[in-house]
């Protein structure tokens, strides 16, 4: 009896080793989805965190803001990527409370293809207004030229493109128009979808950038490394205080110095038209949407984990490829946001 019962014991051991070995050695996998704006560098980050913890495998949808939005309301995703800030509307309409977690910062560019035309064209930001509004049409109209003495520009029609889908690179874009035109502002608006005045659709990032890179002159608007991807050229802007900006990481920080000092506690906030001498005036934020009482303990455990990391860590993974870290005061805030999730 005795033999039978230590046998029993020592299977009992044998199998809750096996569990436990066999927890030990499974895969989490943490579902995202939205923002293209971000994914060079997302794809990164979990390319490189996969080498620190291949126990934990992230599976990002580059679908867009708005779709982004939609799943993580519908809490099909683990999280989700935006680089418009949520409105009260959108935030209510959660079924729980989501919290903003920013990652970092970009620059929206205009891009072009000008056969002829140099880099960094000059181009006011109220004529870029103008241009999406469909009122300057043609490459050489008076109000581009006057701007770039020497240059030969085309007596062509300017070939407009735009994304198709919800994208929160189309709100930090319109947001701007919306401040630099009255007309953009009564007339279009802003948001991740508004009806285009004229122009092409492209479908995330990568295709409005390819639908520039293959139209002879054409103008668009992609996050700064989706242009240097792409090699097309940026245009340079004059900013609110008069200055010509060309897009930059340094001048994408300088975007933010001012703003960030009275940093909301949601982090909602908008860094286009900054005043200063180096501001670039088309930057923004994007943002990691969480749940800040997680459903799923492991993937909540897993995710807080990787928040971590990648703003201790993968901070420095971001100059490199064209995005500005969070300024200092930002990121300490963030730690104590990471800190408030429940799983």
């Amino acid at each position: 009896m005795f033999n039978v019962v230590r046998r029993a014991i020592a299977l009992l051991a044998l199998l809750a080793t096996t569990a436990v070995a066999g927890q030990a050695g499974a895969e989490t996998l943490i579902n995202g989805a939205g923002a293209t704006f971000p994914y060079p560098l997302y794809s990164k980050w979990f390319s490189e965190y996969a080498k620190i913890n291949p126990s934990v495998k992230f599976n990002y949808q580059s679908i867009g803001s708005g779709g982004g939005i939609k799943q993580i309301t519908a809490q099909t995703v683990d999280f989700g990527a935006s680089d418009k800030p949520l409105s009260d509307a959108e935030l209510a309409a959660a079924p729980g409370k989501l919290l903003h977690i920013p990652t970092v910062m970009g620059a929206v560019v205009v891009t072009y293809n000008v056969p002829g035309a140099p880099k960094g064209l000059k181009l006011k930001v109220e004529d870029v207004a103008d241009i999406f509004l469909g009122k300057i049409t043609k490459w050489n109209d008076p109000r581009i030229a006057d701007d770039n003495p020497g240059v030969r520009l085309p007596n062509a029609p300017i070939i407009v493109v735009h994304r198709s889908d919800g994208s929160g690179t189309t709100a930090i874009f319109t947001d701007f128009l919306r401040g630099v035109s009255s007309e953009w502002s009564r007339r279009v608006g802003t948001g991740t979808s508004v009806k285009w005045p004229i122009g092409l659709g492209g479908k995330g990032n990568e295709g409005v950038a390819g639908q520039v890179k293959t139209t002879a002159n054409s103008i668009g608007y992609v996050e700064l490394a989706y242009a240097f991807e792409n090699k097309l050229p940026c245009a340079t802007l004059r900013n609110k205080s008069g200055y010509w900006v060309e897009p930059s990481i340094q001048s994408t920080s300088a975007a933010a110095a001012g703003a960030v000092k009275h940093m909301p506690a949601d982090y909602r906030i908008s860094l286009v038209n900054q005043p200063g001498k180096n501001a670039y005036p088309i930057a923004g934020f994007t943002y990691l949407l969480v749940y800040q009482q997680q459903k799923n303990h492991e993937n909540g455990r897993r995710l807080v984990e990787f928040l971590n990391w990648e703003l201790e860590k993968g901070q420095k993974m971001a100059a490199p490829l064209l995005y500005a870290p969070l300024p200092a005061n930002v990121k300490k805030m963030v730690e104590k946001t990471i800190k408030t999730i429940k799983y």
